[in-house]
């Protein structure tokens, strides 16, 4: 995978609260499902490729090491969601209320 978000893979991601962050993934997560529900399946692969891409940066900040477990476990049912058997029955109504409530919170803290 190729690294989409390459200002924030340079630095610039743990200056980000982590609400920021996972907003900012959730953005990701919503392009991912807007784009299959209008049927192109790349341009919906591609966000939920960026989706995991801003997952393993918000993994990798050591400010989240409280919070990994949720991260990665988040990660996973994404994972099983997008290319997975969805054995955690995620809905696409499940994935925007979990990331728009990291939206809202972000928006909130400004």
């Amino acid at each position: 995978m190729i690294a989409e978000h390459r200002t924030l893979a340079a630095g610039r991601w743990v200056s980000l609260t982590f609400m920021e962050q996972m907003a900012n993934v959730g953005g990701e997560v919503e392009r991912a499902l807007n784009w299959s529900e209008r049927g192109n399946q790349d341009y919906s692969r591609r966000a939920f490729e960026r989706a995991l891409e801003l997952l393993d940066l918000t993994l990798d900040d050591s400010r989240n090491r409280s919070r990994a477990k949720e991260i990665a476990r988040g990660r996973e049912a994404l994972v099983d969601f997008f290319q997975g058997s969805n054995q955690f029955g995620s809905s696409v109504s499940l994935w925007r209320k979990y990331y728009g409530a990291f939206a809202f919170a972000a928006r909130r803290d400004r």
